[in-house]
């Protein structure tokens, strides 16, 4: 029997923080782009641990790590669990590390107790699940479910630097053999901390995800014309930045419009030229991003966005681009995976609850090729992309022990 075992807390704990020691910010956070040198030495110093636990590990051609344990029947594709590394500019320490660290040190635990499973279990690292160095985000998982092509996700280039991602991928000494597409799993596992307030708010254990929003992304950018700001009338400007502030109040009337589901955002990614004081602006760059758990709903609301994009062109007098860049479905977790997470919470005497994620996760476009849940874990006041994102150890170490029973549920105790 093996409902006895937990993991080691205080191990997982210290695995974090040593970790969140690589780019760490002055106001306590993380700074880990993708595919940067910070990433590079968050990915030995993974990897090194990895060695130490007596996992293999493999590099595929989008950079992804996997870390296998052997299983007693080896010729049956591993459990998998695990998330990403990088992180956003300036983030936090537990966004994404929690679910790679939660994994390995599940792996410890087992070897700890000599506990052999019969299916191998698999740690991974997802590569720019974050999109914010390389747009979109969950690249690598995106190659893996289908959603993108290889070539075209290599050829992303970087906002700071301008490199490709297949060139940051050779750079930082990441770029594997084994193709992406070739791997496989029978199940896949990923831990979070949940990124919004509902389980810290209600003092609940463990989030046990079922479901996940759908979004999609979009370049827009608008072109008038720069003038001189103080001899160009008021009628006739064709100011690029005024249909801009028209599309992000659109944009939040769009969200609130299918409340209280719906979520419409302009992001802070913003690009305004020429770049003087007395000019008026002739072009403007930005990104949106919609979500909604309903597809239906979600293409109502790209339907309208691309609406009042057109007529606001119209009426300003702008040059309208828009190009949804990324489109990810809402998902329903597997049902049998769901059900492990649950019945781990149960046996652990954890409070839970079933939760959607209202963020995008690798776990999205992994649920694509094999079965597929999530585990929730609290964190301070839902903030999370922000150098204040803080979680608890005694909150990370229950949804650890939760992902531990349920890989044992599913993999099974040799």
């Amino acid at each position: 029997m093996t409902n006895h075992i937990r993991v080691n807390g205080e191990r997982l704990w210290d695995s974090i923080m040593e970790m969140a020691k690589i780019g760490a910010t002055a106001k306590g956070g993380s700074h880990r782009p993708t595919l940067s040198d910070e990433d590079k030495l968050a990915r030995d110093l993974f990897a090194s641990w990895c060695d130490d636990a007596g996992l293999s590990m493999t590099v595929d051609n989008m950079g992804d790590m996997f870390a296998l344990r052997a299983g007693s029947s080896n010729d049956m594709a591993p459990v998998g669990m695990g998330s990403h590394l990088d992180t956003q500019p300036y983030g936090g320490k537990f966004d994404g590390v929690f679910g790679v660290l939660a994994g390995l040190e599940v792996i410890r635990t087992l070897n700890d107790r000599n506990i052999t499973t019969v299916a191998p279990l698999e740690v991974v690292n997802w590569t720019n699940e974050e999109g914010a160095r390389f747009a979109p985000a969950m690249l690598a998982s995106g190659v893996y479910s289908g959603a993108f092509d290889l070539d075209w996700a290599q050829s992303r280039v970087a906002v700071d630097t301008g490199e490709t991602v297949l060139e940051e991928l050779k750079r930082i000494g990441y770029l594997g053999e084994q193709p992406i597409a070739a791997h496989e799993f029978s199940a896949f596992f990923e831990c979070h901390i949940e990124q919004g307030p509902i389980l810290d708010s209600g003092g609940i254990a463990v989030g046990v995800v079922n479901a996940a929003q759908g979004f999609r992304w979009y370049d827009i950018s608008f072109e008038g014309f720069a003038q001189h700001t103080g001899s160009t009338p008021m009628a006739g400007r064709r100011n690029a930045l005024l249909g801009m502030a028209r599309v992000v109040q659109a944009v939040d009337d769009i969200a609130h419009e299918h409340a209280p589901l719906a979520r419409g955002t302009v992001g802070s990614q913003v690009q305004v030229g020429p770049g003087s004081r007395n000019v008026i602006p002739g072009r403007v760059d930005f990104t949106v991003d919609l979500r909604h758990p309903s597809a239906d709903t979600l293409a109502a609301m790209d339907s309208a966005l691309r609406l009042v994009c057109q007529q606001v062109a119209d009426e300003v007098i702008l040059d309208l681009s828009l190009e949804q860049i990324s489109y990810t479905a809402p998902v329903a977790f597997d049902e049998r995976c769901v059900a492990a997470v649950k019945g781990a919470c149960e046996q652990l005497g954890a409070s839970h609850q079933y939760i959607t994620s209202g963020a995008g996760h690798d776990a999205c476009y992994v649920a694509e090729r094999c079965p597929t849940a999530m585990l929730f874990a609290p964190c301070k006041d839902g903030i999370s992309h922000h150098e204040s994102e803080s979680a608890e150890p005694e909150d990370l170490e229950a949804v650890c022990n939760a992902l531990l029973h349920a890989v044992l549920d599913v993999a099974g105790p040799a």
